[in-house]
C-alpha cells in the first residue's frame, strides 16, 4: 500500500519513459538542473515538473514573489509526459456532446473555453516575456480535419454550434484543406484560430528555465514519500528532503501511486511517431500546420520544420495500462498503425521512414473532471488531465497555486464547483470496460 500510516504517504512506483520522444531528440542538448542533495526548507513543495507543476510554480511566484518553492521532477524536464504531448494548447473543446446544444451543454462549453483560455493566457505571457519564437510558441490556430463523409458531417455540425456560440472559425472544402496539408486524403477541414501550437519539449524547458529564485527546480529528484511534520510536511527524495508548509501534487496519474484517487483514475497511454527529415519540395501545402481529427480518437497530424528539412508527426492509438507503464512492444505495435495512417495521408512521401516513436501517459476520470482540490490538509492536487495535458494541466496548476495561497479568481471558482472524480467499477470490470470502450471509440473513429 502507498499509504503506510496516518499522514505518511509512500510512492508505490515511479514514472517510466516509453520510447524516445522526437520532440526531445530534435532539440539541442540541455544541461538539467542539479538533483536535490540534502535538506531544504520551502513554503510550497511541488511534486512534478510538467505542465501542471511548472505552471503552478509560475503562478505562485507571481502571487507571492517571496514564496520559496521547491519543484521536484522525477526525471529530466521535457523528457516525461509533457515532452510526449502533441503540443496543442486548445481554446475550444474537441467536441460538444449535445446535438441540440442545450443550456447545460452551453454552460459546460463556456466553462471549458474559460479554463483553456486561462492556460493560453499564462503561456502567452511567458512567451512574450522570454521572447520565444514560433518554433516554440506559435499562436497559429489548429485545423480539425476529416477523411470521410461522416467526418465532414461532424465538422459541419460543430461549425454550426460554434456559430451559435459566436466563436471564430472557418470551414474548408476539399480543395482548401488539401492546399493546406498537401494531402489528397482529407475531404474537409475546420480552422479554429485561437489554439496555440507549441513544441512541447522546448516549451516546457523554457518554462523551467525561466523560473528564478526563490523558486528552485530539482531534476532527477523523485519524491519517494511525504509525511506530516508539525503543521507542515516533509517530502523525502533519494538524496535529500524538503520541509514545506504545503504540497502541490502535479504528477497526474502518479497521484494514485501515493494512495490518492484510488479507483478513480483511468491510466491511458497514447502513441506518436515522428518521421525522419525530408525535402520540403516532396510535399505540397503549407510547411507548418497542426490538425486534430474530426472524430474523437482519430489521428492527429502535424507538419513541422526542423534542422535539415520537414517532418510529419502522427499520433494515434490508445491503450489502458493501470500499471502506468508500457513496454517497447506496445510502442512498436502502435508504430505499425502509424505507418499505415501516414502512407494513406501522404502517398508522395513513400520511402520516408519514422525515426522516433514514443508513448505518453494520460490520467482520465469517468466523469471527465480533474482530480483537483485539497486532498489532505495543505496538500493540493492538480491531476487528472483527461487527455488535454497542455491545456487542462496548465490551468489546473494555476488553480492549485491560487487555492494553496487562498487567492480568489474566476478560474478557482470554476474548479471549486466541479464534481469530484467518480468511483470506477471494481476489477476486473474496470479493465474490461476501459479496454472495450477504447476499442469501440477507435473503431468508431474508423479511417479518421
Amino acid at each position: 500500500m502507498a499509504q503506510t500510516a496516518k499522514n505518511v504517504f509512500v510512492a508505490s512506483r515511479l514514472p517510466k519513459r516509453a520510447g524516445v520522444s522526437g520532440w526531445v531528440a530534435t532539440l539541442q542538448p540541455r544541461t538539467p538542473r542539479p538533483a536535490l542533495n540534502g535538506p531544504v526548507i520551502a513554503d510550497v513543495a511541488i511534486i512534478g515538473g510538467g505542465f501542471a507543476g511548472l505552471s503552478a510554480a509560475r503562478r505562485l511566484s507571481r502571487l507571492d514573489p517571496a514564496a520559496k518553492v521547491a519543484v521536484l521532477e522525477a526525471g529530466v524536464v521535457g523528457e516525461g509526459p509533457a515532452g510526449a504531448n502533441s503540443g496543442f494548447i486548445i481554446d475550444l473543446p474537441h467536441e460538444v456532446s449535445s446535438d441540440d446544444f442545450s443550456g447545460e451543454s452551453e454552460a459546460k462549453f463556456r466553462q471549458s473555453v474559460f479554463i483553456q483560455r486561462s492556460a493560453i493566457a499564462l503561456a502567452r505571457e511567458m512567451a512574450a516575456e522570454n521572447g520565444w519564437g514560433k518554433e516554440v510558441f506559435d499562436p497559429c490556430g489548429r485545423y480539425s480535419v476529416a477523411i470521410s463523409s461522416e467526418g465532414d458531417k461532424h465538422l459541419e455540425d460543430y461549425a454550426a454550434q460554434l456559430t451559435k456560440m459566436g466563436e471564430d472559425h472557418r470551414l474548408l472544402d476539399v480543395r482548401e484543406i488539401q492546399a493546406v496539408t498537401g494531402s489528397p486524403a482529407y475531404t474537409s477541414g475546420l480552422f479554429m484560430p485561437g489554439t496555440v501550437i507549441v513544441q512541447p519539449a522546448a516549451y516546457i524547458r523554457g518554462v523551467a528555465d525561466c523560473l528564478k529564485e526563490p523558486v528552485a527546480l530539482y531534476e532527477r529528484t523523485p519524491a519517494l514519500s511525504f509525511e506530516r511534520l508539525g503543521t507542515g510536511w516533509l517530502v523525502k527524495t533519494p538524496q535529500g528532503s524538503v520541509q514545506a508548509a504545503k504540497i502541490i501534487m502535479a504528477n497526474n496519474g502518479h497521484a494514485e501511486s501515493f494512495g490518492f484517487f484510488r479507483g478513480r483514475l483511468l491510466h491511458v497511454f497514447t502513441y506518436a511517431s515522428l518521421t525522419e527529415a525530408f525535402d520540403p519540395s516532396r510535399l505540397g501545402g503549407e510547411r507548418k500546420w497542426a490538425a486534430t481529427p474530426a472524430l474523437p480518437m482519430g489521428t492527429t497530424v502535424r507538419r513541422i520544420t526542423t534542422g535539415g528539412g520537414d517532418r510529419i508527426l502522427v499520433r494515434s492509438r490508445y491503450s489502458y495500462n493501470p500499471s502506468i507503464a508500457v513496454g517497447d512492444g506496445a510502442v512498436r505495435r502502435a508504430g505499425h498503425l502509424h505507418d499505415g495512417k501516414f502512407s494513406k495521408r501522404f502517398p508522395r512521401l513513400g520511402g520516408v521512414a519514422m525515426q522516433y516513436r514514443w508513448a505518453g501517459a494520460m490520467a482520465l476520470t469517468r466523469n471527465h473532471v480533474p482530480a483537483f482540490g485539497e486532498i489532505e490538509h495543505s496538500v493540493f492536487s492538480a491531476c487528472g488531465c483527461n487527455g488535454l495535458g497542455a491545456s487542462n494541466s496548465t490551468a489546473a496548476g494555476i488553480a492549485a497555486a491560487e487555492l494553496a495561497l487562498g487567492h480568489d479568481s474566476e478560474l478557482g471558482r470554476i474548479y471549486a464547483r466541479l464534481a469530484a472524480p467518480t468511483v470506477l467499477p471494481p476489477q476486473p470490470f474496470t479493465t474490461i470496460g476501459a479496454k472495450t470502450h477504447l476499442a469501440y471509440r477507435e473503431w468508431r473513429a474508423g479511417s479518421e
